[in-house]
């Protein structure tokens, strides 16, 4: 499946697009979090980590998943965004992997970890779906909506249809079909009354997550703060437009509208200032506010992007919570490619925004490694939840 695009060369159509973006930020529809000059750091407690679009099929990605400290992590949380591995066996061997090092881990599944086009057994998508839900079962790794240390974490399931894209279509040039480009279509094998050309997979999907509304509720009246994530993409702004794809096609396959209603249920329609939804799919690198909820993606991606930093640089995602009498979050950067440190979100108790600290330079993160500030492991994105 092209999921994971460059963008293209600049050009007046990027010039056109960035104008429209900043007429976008202007209109305050989307935005980034408010940027001030330094973090404040007093200690460390929860942390939860964030990553989305392992492919440990490729062994580069199966060999940072086994690099990552068994030590670092052992209190930590990890939410697994999707597309782990397409084969059944390397599915097993990562979540074993993310199990040994995180204390909890959680998961949704993706279209690649759907595909049964090299399995030995003979099963279809959704008999596969039960397969690595059980499997998780097994191995302790969350698949339904937890309370942990105060913090809702609600995983969400979802699969794409076409008529999420609303976008004009690109004329006059040659575009493959989705049938050519997307490999969904022909990997993944499903029941006579799911198809990925309607929105049967999509509607099947956003039901699965019925069976939690209970639970989903109690967590609402609970918890201060939630995180919700999925695999597929809940709104087409958290997607380039199309003339900066590679694939003009790929908002036909990245996204469901029931997803983003299911996310305003949960966080409320007008939302609030450290709402949160984080998402996968793309392999884009993501970090954008859109309508009072915070969006963002994380990718491990796969090898060649990272080499070619297609993708935007690889980050992930941490919570963390210390002793003071503030709740933050922070991110840190992938500490070999990207070209910025970290960022961290404070809100205090008298005031419910959120404060950002972003973009110190490379010498500055150096310098923070010198004092034993936490800098995280790279390829990985990471909120800081100060209680």
């Amino acid at each position: 499946m092209i999921s994971c695009l460059s963008l293209s060369s600049y050009s007046f159509c990027e010039k056109i697009a960035l104008k429209k973006y900043r007429r976008c930020v202007k209109r305050g529809c989307i935005k980034r979090p408010q940027v001030v000059s330094g973090a404040k750091k007093d200690g460390f407690g929860l942390r939860v980590f964030v990553l989305s679009d392992l492919h440990t099929d490729y062994p580069e990605n199966m060999a940072w998943v086994r690099s990552l400290s068994t030590k670092r992590h052992e209190k930590d949380v990890l939410l697994v965004a999707g597309d782990v591995a397409e084969m059944y066996d390397n599915f097993i061997l990562t979540m074993s992997l993310l199990k040994e090092r995180f204390e909890y881990v959680f998961f949704v599944p993706g279209n690649h970890d759907l595909w049964c086009r090299w399995e030995t057994e003979d099963f279809d998508s959704l008999e596969k779906l039960n397969k690595l839900l059980d499997a998780c079962k097994q191995l302790g790794v969350e698949t339904n909506p937890a309370v942990i240390d105060g913090l809702g974490i609600i995983p969400l399931f979802s699969w794409y249809h076409e008529s999420f894209d609303r976008e004009d279509d690109i004329v006059g040039v040659r575009i493959p079909s989705l049938d050519m480009a997307c490999k969904d279509f022909h990997a993944c094998k499903w029941p006579g009354n799911l198809s990925n050309r309607d929105t049967s997979l999509a509607l099947y999907f956003d039901l699965m997550n019925e069976k939690n509304q209970n639970t989903v509720k109690q967590i609402q009246s609970t918890c201060s703060q939630i995180i919700t994530f999925s695999h597929f993409v809940p709104r087409q702004e958290l997607c380039p437009e199309k003339r900066m794809l590679f694939y003009p096609k790929l908002p036909k396959i990245i996204g469901s509208d029931w997803l983003e209603d299911r996310i305003r249920s949960i966080h409320g329609v007008e939302s609030s200032s450290f709402a949160c939804h984080v998402f996968g799919h793309t392999h884009f690198c993501w970090d954008a506010v859109v309508d009072g909820i915070r969006y963002v993606q994380a990718p491990l991606a796969y090898p060649r992007e990272r080499k070619r930093r297609m993708n935007g640089g690889t980050l992930s995602m941490s919570q963390m919570s210390d002793a003071t009498t503030n709740r933050s979050f922070v991110r840190d950067s992938d500490r070999a490619m990207a070209s910025c440190a970290w960022f961290c979100c404070n809100r205090s108790k008298s005031d419910s925004s959120l404060r950002v600290w972003n973009g110190l330079a490379r010498t500055e993160l150096l310098k923070a490694r010198s004092r034993n500030e936490h800098i995280l492991e790279r390829g990985m994105f990471s909120f800081k939840l100060v209680t």
